[in-house]
Formats: C-alpha cells, structure tokens, sequence
C-alpha cells in the first residue's frame, strides 16, 4: 500500500536505472559464469554484493578472474539483457522521455555489455556510467578499470552527484545494497525487487516494487499533471502500475 501524500507535486529532471536485477532480469556476472563453469563461486559472491557489502574492488576482481570473459562473451551479455528486459521497461522510459526526462544507467556491470542495452532502449551512451573491461588482440579478457568509482560500495553516489548538477531532481531505481547510499541525493528513490527480492534493501525504502514490471515507475515517478497528459494508452500502463503499487 502506498503511503499518505506518495505523488510528486515537482516534476522530476532525470530519472537513473541500475542495470542488472532492474532494467534487466539477470544478474550479468552470473550469466556468465554459469556459461564458463564457474557459476556457483559467482553467484555466491554476487549474493554477498547485493544483499550484504555493496560491490567492492575485491568481489569485482575475483567474479572476473573466475569467469574470464571474452569480448564475444561480453558482447553476448549485452544481446542477453536485452533478452530479459524487465516487462514494460521500454514503454516506460519511453514515456519518462516523451516529457523531456533524462535518462541514465548506472552500472556495476561491464560498459560494452550496458551500452548494448542502452542503444536497444534509445539512451546515449553519454549517459551510461559503467566498468570499462580491457581484452587482448584476441579478444581475451585482460583486466577492468580499478579507478572506476562503481566498483567501490558508495561509489554511485559520486556519479549521481554530477548527475545533479546538471538535473537537480532525480529519481533513482536499483535493486542492490550499493544503490541505497544514493538515497540522500535524488528526489525519489525506489527499490526494484522484481527480479530478485531482497528483504533487506525492501526495508530500507520507502517505496519499493515487488512486481515484475517497470510500469509503477510512473506513478511514482510522474506528478499528477503529468499522468494527466498521458494518452489513454499510456494510462492504462500507469493504471497497471498503480495496481501493482
């Protein structure tokens, strides 16, 4: 049930997804991991990511030296998130960019596997923050960036911080322990938990969804004059959302 007084009465300026575990259904590392053998050391080293720590340099280096993807691997991922889009993702942004939204990804997810999707979805790739991953002539995996901020537990909140100076309000949606520091920094936060609920992150959000879709983003997300400018076709997806809300 949503709270007393839950619309925004401002217009938000941008609104921020997560990638893995909210604008797509999987956890990419895992996907990979289970493609070369190694998916239950992955797997419970993602677990200990997002629901406990937040990512860090350690957990990041070690999933990679596991799996050892290969730029065709890497390449796969992105067709693979796209595969598994989150129901009613692409409307929706759709409709976040119709009103004149920015769009972001903030990723601790590998940069040429995001920007993927991000193409799919219509976003500039200037507004996709994620891991930059090196490979050899061959395409074998080499390395990552190990300045990136990302792949540190409050790391997203330093991108988010320059996001804000161009897009003062923002709304924000993720799924994971090291989405929730942004908190104190955008105008509306929302736990996505319908890929994979977390008890934990849920606890931890005012507002937080449990069903596999996108569409309560926009009740959320959107202010009443806004929703009233919908066509009736969008409105029956923010209808949808709020039944799901």
């Amino acid at each position: 049930m949503l709270p007393l007084h839950w619309q925004l009465s401002l217009p938000l300026d941008a609104i921020i997804f997560d990638c893995d575990g909210t604008l797509s259904c999987i956890e990419g590392i895992d996907e990979l991991a289970k493609n070369n053998g190694v998916g239950d050391a992955v797997t419970q080293l993602t677990h200990i990511a997002m629901s406990q720590t937040g990512i860090t340099p350690k957990i990041y280096h070690e999933r990679l030296q596991l799996v050892q993807p290969t730029l065709r691997d890497i390449e796969t991922l992105g067709q693979r998130y796209i595969a598994t889009l989150t129901p009613d993702t692409l409307d929706v942004i759709h409709i976040f960019q119709k009103m004149g939204k920015a769009i972001y990804i903030i990723s601790a997810g590998v940069y040429p596997a995001v920007a993927l999707l991000a193409d799919f979805l219509n976003i500039p790739r200037a507004h996709v923050f994620a891991i930059d991953i090196a490979f050899d002539a061959h395409g074998n995996y080499l390395g990552f960036d190990r300045h990136s901020p990302l792949i540190r537990p409050i790391g997203k909140c330093s991108v988010v911080e320059a996001i804000k100076q161009k897009h003062p309000r923002l709304g924000y949606t993720g799924d994971g322990m090291n989405d929730m520091p942004v908190r104190p920094l955008v105008t509306r936060l929302v736990g996505f938990g319908g890929a994979y609920y977390r008890k934990n992150i849920a606890a931890m959000c005012e507002f937080y969804i449990t069903a596999n879709s996108m569409a309560p983003l926009l009740p959320l997300m959107l202010t009443e004059k806004e929703a009233h400018h919908l066509t009736q076709t969008e409105k029956v997806l923010y209808e949808k959302g709020l039944k799901y809300s």
